[in-house]
């Protein structure tokens, strides 16, 4: 894979986190529970944030880009995801977020994989880590509000 390759992925990872953002902006919009919308607009927040981080790394001269441009690892054969739309009951909203986090948190752990840069390695890793908490706290207001006889 050549550095241009790398630049479409992460191109394509800015697109997501902006879809994310959109998304959870969206929702929170459309949600009544106060405990609900600060999440998403925090949700909405650290994405805004991950967007910031990938365009600064776009920003790299191609040299400063850390990825070793000898191999081929088909990252780019996972990124197509289908739109997000607000258009939804409140628990599928919360299951296409939860979705949308586990992608992003799979491709920011192959793109540490693929890095050279120590740097960049920990970027992605912390990146990976982020979208990992998010996963996790959709996935427990998802199981309370979609099994609430357990409780």
């Amino acid at each position: 894979m050549d550095v241009e390759e790398y630049r479409s992925i992460i191109s394509n990872a800015i697109e997501r986190e902006i879809e994310a953002y959109t998304f959870y902006r969206m929702i929170h919009e459309r949600v009544t529970d106060e405990n609900l919308k600060g999440l998403f607009n925090e949700l909405a927040g650290e994405e805004s944030k991950h967007r910031r981080t990938l365009e600064a790394l776009l920003l790299r001269e191609p040299e400063k880009l850390g990825f070793d441009t000898t191999r081929d690892y088909k990252v780019a054969d996972a990124l197509e995801t289908p739109p997000l739309s607000a258009d939804l009951k409140p628990l599928d909203g919360l299951v296409i977020a939860i979705r949308k986090e586990l992608d992003a948190m799979q491709l920011y752990t192959q793109l540490a994989g693929l890095s050279v840069d120590p740097e960049q390695i920990e970027l992605f890793e912390s990146l990976a880590a982020m979208e990992r908490g998010h996963k996790a706290r959709l996935e427990d207001i998802y199981t309370n509000m979609a099994f609430p006889e357990v409780w």
